[in-house]
This record gives C-alpha cells, sequence and structure tokens, in this order.
C-alpha cells in the first residue's frame, strides 16, 4: 500500500476520533487540543514508514516537540472549562444539523489543512534518502528556534499574567506582547518557515512546499487566530490604546507613549 495513503488514512481516522469525542463531552473545541498532535501522528507514522534520513528525523523531532507541548499547553487550558466562545458562536449560527456541519467545516476541514500544512514532513520522511548537512539546514533550525521561543514564552506569559486575581479582565502589555499584539501566532508561524527551510535544505527544486508556510501564515494572520481575538477586544478603551503602542503580528519595539 501507498505509504502517503497509509499516513493519511491514520490522520483521518485521527480525526473522526477526535470528532466523536468533542461530541460525546458536547464541548467540540477539544479539536483544538487535537491540532498540534496531529502532525505529530503524520510526523511519526511517515518517520516509521520512511527513510529514516538525517534531515527527516530532525524534522519529525522538532515537529514532536512542538506538537506534544502545544497539546500540553491547550489541554491544561481548555479542559474542564466552558466552550471556547467561537464555537458557542457556531452552535447559535448553525443550530440545525450543528454536528454535521461541526464534523465537516471544522473537524474535515482541519484534517485537510493538516495534511496540507504538515506535508513538507511526510515529504521529507518518505522521500529524502541522503543525509543533508548545508547553510539551509541550520538557517531552518534556527528559524525554528526562534519561533518556537516566540509561542511558548508568549504563552507562558499570558498564562502568568492571567494567573493573578488583579490582572482579570486586564490585557497583557508586557513581555514579548509588548512587542507584538500575537507572539504565539507570529511563534507558529515562524515555525512552519523553519520546518520549510529544513525540507528545502535536501533539494532547492522543492520550493513548491512553501505552500505550507504560506497557507498556516495566512490563516493565522487573516482567518482564524488573529482576527477573532481583534474582534473579541475590539472597541473596548484600553484595546484600543494598545493597538497604537503595539505591532499587529511581526515583533517591533513598542513605540512611545
Amino acid at each position: 500500500m501507498n505509504h502517503y495513503l497509509i499516513v493519511y488514512a491514520i490522520l483521518f481516522v485521527y480525526f473522526c476520533i477526535a470528532f466523536f469525542i468533542g461530541k460525546h463531552a458536547k464541548k467540540h473545541d477539544i479539536i483544538d487540543i487535537f491540532w498540534g498532535l496531529g502532525f505529530v501522528i503524520s510526523g511519526l507514522i511517515s518517520w516509521l514508514l520512511g527513510t529514516k534520513s538525517i534531515p527527516g528525523s530532525i524534522i519529525t523531532i522538532l515537529t514532536a516537540i512542538w506538537g506534544i507541548r502545544l497539546t500540553w499547553h491547550l489541554a491544561r487550558r481548555n479542559i474542564g472549562k466552558m466552550e471556547d466562545f467561537r464555537y458557542q458562536d457556531m452552535r447559535k449560527r448553525w443550530k440545525n444539523n450543528f454536528e454535521l456541519n461541526m464534523f465537516f467545516r471544522m473537524y474535515m476541514f482541519q484534517f485537510v489543512l493538516n495534511a496540507i500544512i504538515g506535508f513538507p514532513i511526510v515529504f521529507t520522511n518518505l522521500e529524502v534518502t541522503k543525509p543533508s548537512f548545508n547553510l539551509m539546514l541550520y538557517i531552518g533550525i534556527g528559524v525554528w528556534l526562534i519561533g518556537f521561543i516566540f509561542e511558548v514564552v508568549g504563552d507562558e506569559q499570558l498564562r502568568q499574567f492571567k494567573s493573578k486575581p488583579e490582572n482579570k479582565g486586564k490585557l497583557i502589555t508586557t513581555g514579548l506582547w509588548a512587542w507584538t499584539r500575537h507572539p504565539n501566532y507570529f511563534g507558529e508561524s515562524l515555525i512552519w518557515w523553519g520546518i520549510f527551510a529544513i525540507s528545502l535544505s535536501v533539494d532547492y527544486t522543492r520550493f513548491w512546499l512553501i505552500i505550507s508556510p504560506l497557507i498556516i501564515t495566512i490563516f493565522l494572520f487573516f482567518v482564524s487566530g488573529v482576527p477573532l481575538l481583534e474582534k473579541k477586544y475590539e472597541g473596548r478603551v484600553d484595546w484600543e490604546a494598545y493597538k497604537k503602542q503595539t505591532s499587529k503580528f511581526f515583533p517591533f519595539p513598542p513605540k512611545k507613549r
């Protein structure tokens, strides 16, 4: 059987299981927890089936570190809490055939998105046979590391800020959040540019794999993530003041007041 079919069949089943768990729990924001782990699963399966090259092993290890960390972070944040406001809104908008809409428009859409974005990992694992230590490989690891630091530190700064009772209802405007309004999303985007660079280090003719970081960056910046949170706080006096001082996505030194 074609190795690609095996990888994506397993990934498809994984998202189906995620749907039934969310349906049973009546809490579909659980798909956010399953998102990162999907890349880990397709990465590990393709590595087991593939050539086990040095670039493939590196890219799989980095993906596992990122995906498991993200899954743990979101699980700790979401489990036991009310369903996220985005999914509550979907329940209102899709009240007719809600579960069917949720399965195809959220779970299956994220399955396809997961498969496309994670394709450089699967492709590198299944197709690369030669070792590759070159400048592009080190650049990719460096870019991934910077992105990982932004995501991890940004998430932790936000967690610590929200854990203090005196900050309830307030906006975090310090640390990395003084440089960009969305350090965690910027970090996630940068992680996938690093993954792309590592996959490109094997063969520069594979530039078409740029579809992966482009899609996740466009998705975070224009579709989900950034736009939804910006809309959530729109109109608040403190938010409007924060917007004037702080870059939307790409980190820049905060403007002087």
